[in-house]
């Protein structure tokens, strides 16, 4: 068995956590928080424990099944907890973790970009079909 240096180590273990490469670990996590219904999670806990109920009224248009299933897996990802207050009906709380709160400050900023810079991508947005339009079908398109 051959031996590595301690720098060979290193090495190895960064390019494990290499997120261009298909089988990092990383890149599964970058693909859980870059989900739109993660972050109006995140973002909604933010300001303390909420119950589902209050989730699903603060975030329009998420079905119950999707946000059963985002608070599931930010569950079993560390980000989130849920308790089970025990009472008629039974009470259920989510409250963001230390790591879930190491993400927020991420996610408010790109929430508020987002919220920013709307008009300028729906200009944008716009622009873009109408010379898409424009253009002949079937034309060289990169």
């Amino acid at each position: 068995m051959a031996t590595r240096t301690a720098a060979r180590r290193r090495s190895d273990e960064r390019a494990a956590h290499d997120a261009y490469l298909a089988t990092c670990p990383a890149r599964q996590l970058l693909d859980r928080i870059s989900d739109k219904w993660v972050s109006l999670v995140l973002n909604a806990l933010a300001d303390g424990s909420l119950r589902y109920s209050d989730l699903n009224r603060i975030i329009a248009g998420v079905s119950q099944k999707i946000l059963t299933q985002t608070l599931r897996t930010l569950e079993r990802d560390g980000l989130l907890t849920r308790t089970v207050t025990p009472s008629v009906p039974v009470r259920v709380d989510y409250q963001l973790t230390m790591l879930g709160r190491s993400l927020l400050p991420l996610m408010a900023s790109i929430k508020e970009w987002a919220e920013c810079h709307i008009e300028e991508v729906q200009t944008a947005r716009a622009d873009y079909d109408r010379r898409a339009a424009a253009e002949p079908k079937g034309g060289p398109r990169p």
